[in-house]
């Protein structure tokens, strides 16, 4: 009996608990993709990709056309210019390498560029939901279009549309659906 009463405290005290917290969730991609400076950023940084890409195939290409002319004229080279070669190869690779960790490598000119250009624009919507949260009072928001799986949403706690227009990009004839 005693148990019973104190389960049902818990249990009533739970539905409270839980009835009191607002939540709510946006669509981050989507918000994003609306900020013409968001898509100017990524178009400078796909534009910054394709030219180093670029660079690493050219060296990539570099290296091989070597490891072509010593394999057609390897017959022909004394066992001390084999080593010379392979040597150089050996040193273009690492450059190679190198100039690809450089640009592409955690911490690089790709990842510095992106977090240059992209992250004040992630900033600017962060500061706009906690202004939504804080107006809505809601205790938690939820990003939809990141790693969490939101099996349904039902449209009533969905709050993109308020973070686009607190951004200044509302637009009332351009709903999510």
């Amino acid at each position: 009996m005693r148990f019973s009463i104190i389960f049902c405290g818990f249990l009533a005290f739970g539905l409270n608990f839980a009835e009191a917290q607002k939540f709510g969730y946006i669509d981050t991609n989507f918000i994003l993709g609306k900020m013409p400076e968001y898509l100017k950023a990524q178009s400078e940084i796909e534009q910054l990709s394709t030219g180093w890409q670029k660079e690493v195939e050219d060296l990539q290409r570099g290296v091989d056309v070597l490891y072509t002319s010593l394999k057609a004229e390897e017959v022909l080279l004394t066992e001390e210019m084999k080593e010379e070669r392979l040597t150089l190869i050996h040193k273009k690779e690492a450059e190679l390498k190198e100039y690809q960790r450089k640009v592409f490598g955690f911490g690089g000119l790709f990842f510095l560029k992106k977090q240059e250009l992209i992250k004040p624009l992630q900033d600017k919507v962060w500061e706009a939901v906690e202004k939504v949260a804080k107006q809505n009072r809601l205790a938690i928001i939820f990003d939809k279009s990141g790693e969490l799986v939101m099996i349904y949403t039902d449209p009533r706690h969905d709050y993109t549309d308020f973070v686009l227009e607190e951004l200044g990009l509302g637009d009332p004839n351009d709903k999510i659906k």
